[in-house]
């Protein structure tokens, strides 16, 4: 369960920046300052920027688009980058990318060592070869898609890890970051752009890898989910209350037929009168919250649908915090 100020304070608070951080913090402390804006469009992984469709053929694209959606949270952006870094997304000639190896013995348009690549090539994706080959772009980015996942990329909790440890380079990672930022756009900015809505998301984005503290509504150092959810409505021009319950009764309540919209607020718990936890909607049936102790806010999936169970809670209700 989640809580907010509207319940006693947990015992052992996670509140290391340091070692224990999440991917994100890690991005910010290495990429320049306004890193925040970003963040945002790392995270975001809808609609693609004018930068991207200009440098990206599109079947390269459309390719790291459907492989990301094989790791939740994952944003194709990213992908991109790797393959625009390592092979100029399959249109290099250097040694390595259509056969042989480069002079570290990678292979492929993902530049993939043969062991690694062995390590992620299956299941064979759809449009893949089979054996695997580093050399195929299908197989290679989807084989990228899983090495980022189970290095920490899934829901965006320690993205920039995930980069490292594709390379081992800190200056790779910032450059392959640094460069996913400009590919992409989020939901909130391709349908809700300049709405409160939409600047509340981009803002709660760029908060993402901040540890989870109980009270906590200072960015860098802690929020908890309601901390969160206020801060990104005030750099939204919106005063909302302190508190879970008290956002939820103040809040104007969508209909079980309405649709939900980047920046509607999503609440959990034990029914109306119960809130317990609060998480912003960013479109595509995610949310980014802070969702408990030892944790750090972060994107993750959610139910949409009143009365879904939701761990211990239920989806109580869903607001428009902007009506």
């Amino acid at each position: 369960m989640t809580i907010g100020l509207d319940a006693p304070a947990p015992s052992g608070l996670a509140t290391k920046l340091a070692a224990g951080a999440g991917g994100l913090v890690l991005l910010v402390a290495v990429l320049t300052a306004g890193a925040g804006a970003g963040i945002v469009s790392l995270l975001g992984g809808g609609a693609a920027s004018a930068t991207a469709t200009a440098n990206i053929p599109p079947a390269m694209l459309a390719l790291y688009q459907q492989a990301a959606t094989t790791c939740p949270g994952l944003p194709w952006t990213v992908l991109a980058a790797i393959g625009t870094v390592e092979s100029g997304n399959d249109t290099s000639d250097l040694p390595g990318v259509h056969s042989g190896a480069n002079s570290a013995g990678a292979e492929g348009p993902m530049q993939f060592e043969p062991a690694t690549f062995a390590a992620y090539d299956t299941p064979v994706p759809p449009g893949g070869v089979t054996p695997p080959s580093p050399y195929d772009p299908t197989d290679a980015v989807y084989a990228a898609a899983r090495d980022l996942c189970a290095n920490g990329a899934e829901n965006g909790a320690e993205l920039s890890a995930a980069v490292f440890a594709y390379n081992h380079s800190q200056t790779y990672a910032t450059e392959v970051l640094d460069l996913a930022q400009t590919y992409g756009k989020t939901q909130a900015q391709t349908v809700a752009a300049g709405t409160a809505g939409g600047i509340a998301v981009d803002w709660a984005l760029a908060q993402v890898g901040t540890p989870y503290i109980w009270g906590g509504e200072t960015p860098g150092i802690g929020f908890d989910c309601s901390g969160l959810v206020q801060a990104a409505y005030k750099a939204a021009g919106i005063m909302l209350p302190r508190v879970a319950q008290d956002q939820y009764d103040a809040t104007a309540k969508l209909g079980l037929g309405d649709p939900l919209q980047p920046g509607d607020l999503i609440f959990f718990g034990g029914g109306p009168t119960d809130i317990t936890h609060v998480g912003i909607y960013i479109g595509n049936g995610q949310m980014v919250d802070a969702p408990h102790a030892g944790a750090f806010v972060r994107v993750e999936a959610t139910p949409t649908v009143r009365g879904t169970k939701w761990g211990t809670d239920i989806l109580v209700g869903v607001t428009d915090p902007a009506a």
